[in-house]
């Protein structure tokens, strides 16, 4: 893989073809938000939820969150991508022994299909998507209160327990650049809520942390809406080519608690303007 030029948030995303068997993209696109931050996008034409990855450096180790919605290699090679973004990353840092932390999001099959192609990886951690997993290796006893932290040599990332979607799921924030990967608590598309008081306490430990730490962007996993407010793509669809943004403010998180207060807990589908969410029933 060539050197990425870091361009921050500056980017087109691919979301899909007309005709998925004659994409001529590549199967993940790759975007170097700088050098250390890498952000990859699993193509729409290979699968319809084409989630957002995201591989972080530091000194020691890198950090990968989710491996996507493929199992497959031959159709998401993602242990190739990951493997030539880290050797290009280690020719301009070079140093021994560098490793590697495979994490989710949260443990639903889009977000961790591409798990066992890092089985075999040298100086590599995969972490268990289950909660005992989670809370294990992170340390996280309170669960789901506290938060814990991911030194990656000179780079820290805070973990923060997020369930409400899923049960193991973990918001990151990185000290660095101010990211806050949100999963799939928080994106500019469907979101749904199987848990409605564990995700109504997820969104408030986030506007908290938001409160306390610097946050430049949240950065979901999907992008499900188009650009007309209220209006997004249905599930399945396989060619957005009028999406908005990845990125969004902190003012995103409060958007999303006044909707959440606006829907009185009612069970259905519930749209605004920069997403939906889903409530299921006997909450």
């Amino acid at each position: 893989m060539t050197a990425l030029k870091p361009a921050g948030l500056d980017v087109r995303w691919h979301a899909g073809w007309p005709s998925a068997k004659h994409d001529p993209a590549p199967e993940i696109q790759v975007h170097a938000f700088d050098e250390s931050t890498l952000i990859l996008r699993q193509n729409m034409s290979v699968h319809f939820e084409a989630p957002f990855l995201f591989l972080l450096f530091g000194s020691e180790r890198a950090l990968l969150i989710d491996t996507g919605a493929t199992e497959d290699p031959a159709y998401f090679p993602l242990r190739r991508v990951v493997d030539e973004a880290v050797t290009d990353w280690l020719e301009l840092h070079p140093r021994p022994g560098y490793g590697l932390v495979v994490a989710h999001t949260h443990g639903h099959g889009d977000h961790i299909a591409g798990d066992g192609q890092f089985t075999d990886r040298p100086d590599t951690v995969v972490v268990g998507p289950s909660p005992e997993a989670v809370r294990d290796f992170y340390g996280l006893a309170a669960w789901p209160e506290g938060s814990a932290e991911v030194d990656l040599g000179g780079r820290v990332v805070d973990v923060l327990p997020g369930p409400g979607h899923e049960p193991a799921a973990t918001v990151f924030h990185d000290r660095r650049t101010g990211l806050l990967f949100t999963g799939d608590t928080l994106y500019p598309g469907h979101l749904y809520i199987r848990d409605l008081p564990a995700y109504s306490a997820t969104v408030d430990r986030l506007l908290a942390f938001c409160e306390r730490h610097p946050v430049s962007h949240l950065l979901g996993c999907h992008v499900e809406m188009t650009t007309t407010p209220g209006d997004d793509y249905p599930r399945g669809t396989t060619h957005q080519p009028d999406e908005p943004p990845l990125q969004m403010s902190a003012g995103r998180l409060r958007d999303l608690r006044r909707a959440l207060a606006e829907t009185g807990g009612r069970p259905g589908v519930h749209r605004f303007d920069h997403f939906l969410l889903h409530i299921e029933g006997d909450v």
